[in-house]
């Protein structure tokens, strides 16, 4: 049966207008906080980064806010996110926007900001200007996967070439942004990595896969790595309102500027006490099992820090700690 592309844009724009969620980022056209938006929602649930996106408008309102702002003020808003290249790039992005006349509108020009890639682009320029650009994530892989019955490795740079062909074909060149929302939104809330409704789907008659019973086999992926468990024991050493921490340098390959509570192997002689907390805590493919413990020291090393704990929320505290913190007050 031949494409019926018209059919598959009304589809999506009727259903899409109609089930849409009211997501603060969708309430405005300014292209600042689209940007911050598309930024934060990479690779963290939508559900996370509402309230972070709203805290850190507050905080860095215009892209001068963000461009001003001392570096542990703005790893302060972003603790919790993670993946803190982004808030560092999108600084460095914003002090290159300061200086320009106005807010890069074009795909390419876009693409020439520090942490702005094919797919960021194409989102701030279709659904801030209403550039006729398609966008390729991973909600839109797997329903254009989905549509074609593509039984090849989506992260194959050729099958990767088809999906972004019929991406272009399918896109509603007058309605750029409101149709790349529509697809991306399928992908998010129908055509579900598992079990997807497609008794709810717009285009489920223009679905090879659904035609085929392929469904819940389709997109074929690469191989998932197998993931790693490491342990780790913290302290939390306290003394008159204070907690010891220590900051990350700012040649760290992960988490640079951030503080952590203190490890036991890096205080051997750390006096430990009470009954320890336990939890776990994932970071991409490695699982910490974590042991927190309350200890006390007559001295400590030179490179950690007494910081006020009723200061800590000034300052960028890594998730691991927080939750470790978090754990001894339950």
């Amino acid at each position: 049966m031949p494409l019926d592309v018209s059919a598959i844009r009304r589809g999506l724009r009727k259903w899409y207008s109609q089930h849409k969620r009211d997501l603060p980022w969708r309430r405005t056209a300014d292209p600042y906080r689209i940007w911050i938006s598309e930024i934060m929602l990479q690779q963290t649930r939508v559900a996370a980064v509402i309230p972070y996106f709203e805290r850190f408008l507050t905080l860095f309102p215009d892209p001068a806010a963000l461009a001003s702002a001392p570096e542990q003020e703005l790893l302060a808003a972003w603790a919790g996110l993670g993946y803190y290249s982004r808030a560092r790039n999108l600084q460095k992005a914003a002090r290159a926007i300061v200086k320009l006349p106005r807010f890069p509108s074009d795909y390419s020009a876009l693409l020439e900001l520090p942490g702005v890639g094919d797919y960021t682009a194409a989102a701030v320029a279709s659904i801030a200007f209403g550039r006729p650009h398609a966008v390729l994530d991973g909600n839109v892989l797997r329903v254009l996967s989905r549509m074609l019955a593509e039984r090849g490795d989506i992260k194959s740079p050729l099958v990767r070439g088809r999906l972004r062909t019929f991406a272009d074909t399918l896109l509603d060149k007058k309605r750029p942004g409101e149709f790349n929302q529509s697809i991306m939104e399928l992908g998010a809330t129908v055509c579900l990595p598992k079990q997807p409704l497609c008794g709810n789907c717009p285009v489920r008659l223009h679905c090879d896969a659904r035609q085929q019973g392929l469904e819940n086999q389709l997109p074929v992926s690469g191989a998932r790595p197998i993931p790693h468990r490491q342990e780790k024991h913290l302290l939390a050493i306290e003394k008159q309102g204070k907690i010891l921490l220590w900051q990350r340098p700012p040649d760290s390959r992960r988490l640079a500027g951030f503080w952590e509570l203190p490890e036991r192997e890096q205080v051997p002689g750390a006096n430990i006490y009470g009954e320890p907390g336990e939890f776990r805590h994932t970071i991409v493919n490695t699982t910490y099992l974590v042991q927190v413990s309350r200890a006390s020291v007559a001295s400590h090393p030179s490179r950690f820090t007494w910081l006020a704990k009723s200061s800590l929320a000034t300052f960028p505290l890594s998730t691991i700690s927080k939750k470790a913190l978090a754990r001894l007050l339950e």
